[in-house]
């Protein structure tokens, strides 16, 4: 099992998920980014922004995505 923050995730704050893998990680990131859009979390709202820019360039989005599964395969096993 392994953990990151909701920050380390392109996210607004220090919620932390723990996963066997990086997919399971993404999802459980991906379910707490809709939970803080219902409530129209600003910060979260903010980090929301930056990550749809992102998605604009498929490149940019490839690099993100295999820049964060490198640091989720770095990270020790608790």
């Amino acid at each position: 099992m392994k953990s990151m923050t909701c920050q380390q995730l392109g996210g607004a704050c220090d919620h932390i998920f723990k996963a066997e893998t990086f997919e399971e990680m993404a999802e459980q990131s991906k379910q707490h980014g809709m939970e803080m859009y219902k409530i129209k979390d600003e910060a979260h709202m903010e980090a929301m922004a930056k990550m749809q820019d992102l998605m604009k360039s498929p490149e940019l989005m490839q690099k993100w995505f295999s820049d964060k599964k490198a640091e989720f395969d770095s990270l020790p096993t608790v």
